[in-house]
């Protein structure tokens, strides 16, 4: 005897309780992700060196030597390249929790338009842009900054945020898996 596949539409509500443990986990990485994209982005241990026998750390947006901090005010492009697409990145998964959240309720004004779907392409870009941001930075620091000094390392910011990347890489993952039970559960429907 041959079992009877379950179609989609007879396991709905199994598969809504997917789609939404989907979306919970989406929305959860994707909270995290921005709280660790500001905390990188504001916070100054990106690098950490030695010089002239002190220990000296930098960020994005100031440098500290000998306990006390400063602002940079040099114009280097590299920086305002990593600014950029670490604040762009910040914002776009800010607008894909938005959208995340919104997935929730079942309103729409829009036939075609999955609010799902929208958020997991916002934490995709997101993605992206933080990887951008991180790519330029590592290849500038290898490059240029850690042939300067010689005993120097990346630091906790700059890690903070390869782990936002891997999160709102997660959210979107999580997000277009919703859209995929919620695309299954519409096409086998009556109509």
């Amino acid at each position: 005897m041959v079992p009877l596949k379950k179609s989609c539409s007879a396991a709905a509500p199994l598969s809504q309780l997917k789609m939404y443990s989907f979306m919970g986990g989406g929305l959860f990485c994707a909270i995290v992700g921005n709280i660790l994209l500001v905390v990188s982005t504001a916070t100054d241990y990106w690098m950490q060196y030695r010089m002239s026998g002190n220990y000296a750390h930098q960020g994005l947006w100031r440098y500290c030597m000998s306990n006390k901090c400063y602002m940079q005010t040099d114009s280097i492009a590299y920086w305002n390249a990593t600014r950029a697409f670490m604040i762009l990145s910040g914002m776009s998964c800010f607008a894909g929790i938005i959208a995340g959240i919104m997935s929730f309720s079942h309103f729409s004004s829009f036939e075609r338009f999955n609010r799902s779907f929208a958020a997991g392409i916002m934490f995709f870009v997101s993605t992206f842009f933080v990887l951008l941001g991180m790519a330029i930075y590592t290849g500038v620091t290898i490059n240029f900054l850690g042939k300067r000094f010689g005993d120097w390392r990346f630091s906790w910011s700059y890690i903070l945020g390869w782990v936002a990347m891997l999160m709102n890489f997660f959210a979107g993952i999580f997000y277009i898996c919703a859209y995929r039970m919620c695309e299954c559960r519409r096409g086998n429907g009556p109509r």
